[in-house]
């Protein structure tokens, strides 16, 4: 069965070109004009999974990605870089430029971006979350959706949520609980209803800032949460209850990441039985007072993702079955591809 189109990324000019190191400051020191030039402002990365397990850290450049690892400095993995831009002072894109300038191990990466090996690599989650948050009921439409299908007394709360000043936020887990693309989401054992919720997310950095944009998938067991909402939790969070990628892009790739094209499709034997698409223009708060709420009182860990609330709604005959495929397509970032698999 394919799981993805046969295009996910656009192929752009191939270029090999390498810089050798600075004398000072190895890797990390300043970034060749040449490597500014030729990535005309934006920056896609993510990591790659090894035939050893070790993840390193990759950037895409052009049509390969660039394995940017540094393991003799133990800078290897997204959130090692991103620690390292945290204190420098420096943004996250930088210290990602100066590594790649200085990098010579490439992969593929329409052969990678397809779910196939690439030089004994696939990607993974593009960047292993230290917290997850998700948003709730941020689009009209699933504040309607879920108080038409809500019981007796809780029905409204949703649209209440809607409206008022405080949006609702909930934990999803870390990277225990996070798949990337190609990877098996999880169907809880005790579940009936399970469905994607594909959304924008936002990878932020301690001090709440946003560093990146990438796909989502909040997949959640509504038919607990509808049991009562106080068993939220237990619908939000369990094993590979979340999937991000392919790809984090940096916000001056996305812009303001509030008019995006987002698509879903739920592919079972060969055939979509949901395909359904939103605009992010579409959620009825900032991005900005979602992690002012998100980092109020609480502090976050430097790599979070906080997933934005879905505008795509899927119905009781689409519950997810063991053999299905998501995908969840969104303008300027890529396609994120899950298997499903009911857990044991």
């Amino acid at each position: 069965m394919t799981l993805c189109p046969r295009t996910i990324w656009p192929a752009w000019k191939r270029s090999r070109n390498v810089w050798p190191r600075s004398k000072r400051g190895g890797r990390f020191a300043a970034t060749p004009a040449r490597w500014r030039r030729r990535r005309n402002g934006g920056m896609k990365f993510g990591q790659a999974r090894l035939s050893s397990g070790a993840v390193h850290a990759v950037v895409l450049d052009g049509d390969e990605f660039v394995d940017i690892s540094d393991a003799a400095r133990g800078i290897v993995a997204i959130h090692d870089f991103l620690d390292l831009a945290l204190a420098r002072g420096e943004s996250l894109t930088a210290v990602l430029e100066r590594a790649a300038a200085g990098a010579t191990l490439r992969y593929e990466a329409t052969t990678l971006l397809a779910g196939h090996e690439s030089r004994g690599a696939r990607l993974t989650m593009p960047i292993a979350p230290r917290d997850a948050w998700g948003c709730g009921v941020t689009y009209k439409r699933s504040a309607e959706f879920r108080d038409q299908d809500a019981a007796g007394g809780t029905r409204g709360i949703y649209d209440y949520v809607y409206s008022a000043e405080r949006p609702e936020t909930f934990y999803k887990g870390n990277a225990a609980h996070t798949v990337g693309s190609f990877e098996a989401i999880g169907i809880r054992r005790d579940s009936t209803f399970t469905a994607p919720e594909p959304e924008l997310a936002l990878v932020l950095d301690s001090r709440g800032t946003i560093v990146g944009f990438t796909c989502s998938n909040d997949v959640s067991a509504w038919d607990i949460e509808r049991e009562n909402p106080l068993y939220l939790p237990q619908s939000k969070v369990f094993r590979a209850c979340l999937a991000i990628g392919p790809l984090v892009v940096t916000p001056d790739e996305v812009g303001s990441g509030m008019d995006l094209n987002l698509r879903c499709r739920i592919i079972r034997d060969g055939n979509a039985i949901l395909d359904g698409s939103v605009n992010t223009s579409q959620i009825g708060r900032t991005f900005a007072q979602l992690i002012e709420f998100l980092t109020r009182d609480n502090p976050i860990g430097n790599g979070t993702i906080l997933c934005t609330g879905t505008g795509v709604i899927a119905q009781r005959q689409h519950a997810l079955r063991e053999g299905d495929a998501v995908e969840i397509t969104i303008d300027r970032i890529g396609t994120l591809v899950n298997p499903v698999k009911r857990l044991v």
